[in-house]
């Protein structure tokens, strides 16, 4: 019998956050050199039944500038582009950890951002990036708010088929290559009702962001909205509020407003 060293694994201590529904895995990597981690292990981590389960998973890791630097990837493994509710679930993290108190300026892929923090950590407005652009795809919107977002006025949206009538969007001619996020939104009076297909993890997820953002401002354009803006966006992970200015042609001071708790903490083998 042949004597052979025994692999060991590494245990990987990570801590799981949700923003109105949409979760990620957290991991402190200040101090370790986690980028390394292959686009397999990040999927079976964020896997529902062979992982930890989330739409994402997130390193928190020093920058000289920076209170931290936020990097995203998706539930696929890949590296994604900015995630909103993400970026609001890290700063409740970094509070969490001890790097910040209120307010924060850190870095993600698309750029600084600022944010602010209720005392008790479960609340997070992240400022966006500014957005000077919207195009038409027929009768849906198309901008990028961090994240490319298409956006769709419905009605019936409560038994619509998320996943496959926005499956089949973003996997149609124009955006299968690149990808884009796909949200459909009933206006309720005093709320827009959204719901999103979500690149990188292929499916509906109970919150977006980005996309949250974006129906947003499509919505403040489409029905001529200008001035300061705020606007109710109910998801089915519960409520987010977008905050904005709009002069007719550009959209500032964007604030995506909601909650970020943690839901639990752990260690996984690595």
């Amino acid at each position: 019998m042949l004597n052979s060293p025994e692999k060991r694994l590494l245990p990987l201590p990570f801590f799981k956050y949700q923003g109105a529904g949409n979760d990620f895995i957290l991991v402190d990597n200040r101090q370790k050199n986690l980028e390394q981690l292959t686009e397999k292990t990040i999927k079976k981590l964020c896997n529902r039944r062979f992982g930890i389960g989330a739409d994402g998973l997130m390193l928190l890791k020093d920058h000289p500038d920076y209170d931290f630097e936020m990097l995203y990837y998706n539930a696929d493994g890949k590296p994604g582009s900015m995630c909103g509710n993400g970026g609001r679930c890290i700063v409740a993290f970094a509070k969490y950890l001890g790097i910040i108190t209120n307010e924060t300026e850190f870095l993600a892929v698309d750029g600084a951002h600022f944010a602010r923090i209720s005392a008790d950590g479960t609340q997070v407005d992240l400022q966006m990036i500014d957005v000077d652009l919207i195009e038409n795809d027929f009768d849906a919107f198309v901008l990028n708010t961090g994240s490319p977002h298409y956006v769709k006025q419905v009605t019936g949206l409560e038994t619509m088929n998320v996943y496959e009538s926005g499956r089949a969007i973003r996997y149609n001619d124009t955006y299968k290559n690149t990808g884009i996020n796909v949200n459909f939104v009933e206006d309720q009076g005093d709320h827009l009702f959204v719901r999103t297909y979500e690149r990188g993890v292929e499916e509906e997820t109970f919150a977006c962001g980005t996309g949250v953002t974006a129906v947003a401002l499509a919505m403040a354009r489409h029905n001529n909205h200008i001035g300061q803006q705020s606007t109710a966006i109910k998801v089915l992970g519960g409520n987010l509020r977008i905050d904005f200015s709009y002069d007719g042609e550009r959209f500032k001071n964007i604030f995506l407003s909601g909650p970020a708790i943690q839901v639990f903490k752990g260690e996984i083998p690595l």
